[in-house]
């Protein structure tokens, strides 16, 4: 069995894209093992999961575990282990009109409020529907599946993770896309904000997360309604929808 070296330093069984983080691997330098005895493979997934565990950090504040190369902040509360603050991960995205959200939030706060229409319904629940876009396909990524029927997930608790499972990494997402080996096993968050509504984050994944066709800045959370799509992976596409 082969085993190849990640650009992200994962050890992958796979030969184009890693296992573990779904990152591209490039070439053939890759190859760091080949073996056909049991032992051997069994000695090097014991030394992945060894220097994992190693790396790993527990999050003060949500006790979430953190790798320890993996970027500054807790990908779920958004601690910064540098600094020792709570939760400063920043809401901030530029809209159509050039305008931070906060600063069109600041502007409509000042407007006189309208009366909402009575025949306006409450949302009860929201949920994510995930289908497959042959159309996002870039040339070196596989070909789409042709059978896969949408996947409709309940969003009923206030942090969702997407991502793919990994049991040597302990790693099981509320949103599981184990179809799509380019998206990390933890590789976006869908938080439920004060008022109900949901906010996106990209937690440092391998291959980014698209919305509206600009790719999302690594620990920044975007506001989403109601419609919203964004896309992940080789040719994921997730959209936001609410049932009143």
């Amino acid at each position: 069995m082969t085993i190849y070296n990640c650009p992200k330093g994962h050890q992958s069984t796979e030969p184009d894209y890693c296992s573990e983080c779904g990152a591209k691997i490039v070439g053939t330098n890759g190859v760091i093992s080949t073996s056909s005895t049991s032992s051997n493979i069994s000695q090097t997934v014991s030394q992945t999961v060894s220097q994992t565990t190693k790396s790993a950090i527990i999050c003060p504040d949500c006790s979430t575990p953190h790798e320890a190369d993996s970027g500054n902040f807790c990908e779920i509360c958004g601690y910064n282990f540098t600094t020792g603050t709570h939760g400063e991960v920043p809401i901030s995205l530029i809209s159509e009109t050039g305008k931070t959200v906060d600063e069109k939030n600041k502007q409509e706060e000042e407007k006189p409020s309208s009366p909402v229409p009575l025949t306006s319904s409450p949302v009860t629940a929201w949920e994510i529907v995930i289908t497959i876009d042959p159309n996002l396909r870039h040339p070196e990524s596989p070909e789409p599946p042709t059978n896969q029927p949408p996947i409709t997930y309940p969003l009923n608790k206030p942090v969702n993770l997407i991502g793919r499972n990994s049991k040597a990494r302990a790693v099981y997402p509320e949103i599981a896309l184990d179809f799509d080996d380019a998206v990390s096993h933890r590789h976006a968050i869908l938080n439920q904000q004060a008022d109900g509504t949901f906010t996106l984050r990209d937690i440092g994944s391998a291959n980014g997360t698209l919305f509206r066709g600009i790719e999302l800045k690594a620990m920044v959370d975007t506001p989403l309604k109601e419609g919203d799509t964004f896309t992940l992976g080789h040719w994921t596409k997730i959209t936001l929808k609410a049932t009143h």
